[in-house]
């Protein structure tokens, strides 16, 4: 595992400005971010203020219009799709408030994805296990249709650390679920995370659970406008 004092994030000046039909619009406007190994970092703000696509950035699914982004130790300024696309599959889990499983793949074939991916022989024995953790073993043959919207983030959950990844990006990830259900995904993904030592960047609107971050980033307009310490986890 990654030592604790090494930074996995690192983002200096970093711009994102995008082209609509008003015209351009900056996005991002000058992000200098440094998140060490094993941190948690609660990003809050006000809507269209640029905190998922801090996290698409940083996860290479949206090239940067400037500044320089270092994520484990790699660049991913100078990478090409192909590039990011394996960058992603050794690095990088991703939990979005939708959930974005493949409905016509039971929740074991969709947990398996990033291992059949990348080509591992036990793809379906590891995203049994992982199943197993977020507590649907007995749920394996089911497709997304036939679970409730807190069995498939539980699915999306194993999905994004069936790969034990360095970083996990989680958007808004009890968005579409109840109060009750939202807390126990929460719950599941900081023992996921705690077990793997995963790096752990969380865009949410609820402060509580923003609270439970070591960091929580505030942003504004397309910048961070101040940080402030969260729990001391």
């Amino acid at each position: 595992m990654s030592d604790q004092s090494a930074s996995v994030i690192e983002l200096a000046g970093v711009q994102l400005t995008l082209t609509s039909n008003a015209g351009q619009v900056n996005i991002l406007r000058g992000i200098d971010l440094s998140v060490n190994a094993g941190d948690t970092v609660g990003i809050v703000g006000p809507s269209g203020s640029g905190k998922t696509s801090l996290l698409m950035v940083i996860a290479g699914l949206e090239g940067a219009t400037a500044g320089d982004i270092a994520v484990a130790g790699q660049s991913l300024n100078s990478m090409n799709e192909d590039e990011l696309a394996l960058f992603r599959r050794r690095h990088v889990g991703i939990v979005f408030q939708n959930f974005h499983l493949i409905p016509t793949m039971t929740a074991l074939e969709n947990a398996a994805i990033p291992l059949e991916f990348a080509g591992m022989d036990d793809a379906f024995e590891r995203a049994r296990a992982e199943l197993d953790a977020v507590g649907l073993g007995h749920r394996l043959d089911h497709y997304p249709g036939q679970l409730s919207g807190g069995e498939q983030q539980r699915v999306a959950l194993a999905r994004a650390f069936v790969s034990e990844p360095t970083v996990l990006l989680a958007d808004e990830p009890t968005g579409n679920l109840d109060g009750e259900t939202g807390h126990k995904i929460m719950d599941l993904l900081f023992g996921l995370k705690d077990r793997c030592n995963t790096t752990f960047l969380l865009v949410t609107h609820e402060p509580e659970l923003a609270s439970r971050c070591s960091r929580i980033v505030h942003m504004l307009d397309g910048r961070i406008s101040t940080e402030d310490a969260g729990a001391d986890r």
